[in-house]
């Protein structure tokens, strides 16, 4: 089963996502935003959710972890929770 690491910052409003996305493309550390503005409580670390297998999150967070490039900050992701950044550290199958 494929597993990865990744680190994310939850907000409630997708303008808050997009405006905390392009600090961190500026030059921001993404822990630093995390910790400072992350309503989840990974956010206290970062926003470190340590590993986990797909189809342990939602499946609007599994497309993109399992999916898309890693070592860049991709979203805005809409899930139940709210809007999501997610930087995909590290995946194996």
């Amino acid at each position: 089963m494929p597993k990865a690491t990744a680190r994310h910052i939850l907000v409630e409003s997708e303008a808050q996502c997009q405006d905390l996305k392009k600090q961190i493309e500026d030059g921001a550390d993404f822990g630093k935003i995390a910790q400072q503005h992350s309503k989840c409580p990974s956010g206290r670390n970062g926003g470190d959710l340590g590993e986990f297998s797909q189809g342990q999150m939602v499946p609007e967070f599994d497309k993109v972890v399992f999916n898309d490039e890693l070592n860049k900050v991709h979203g805005p992701v809409k899930t139940q929770f709210g809007y999501h950044l997610l930087e995909v550290t590290s995946r194996s199958d």
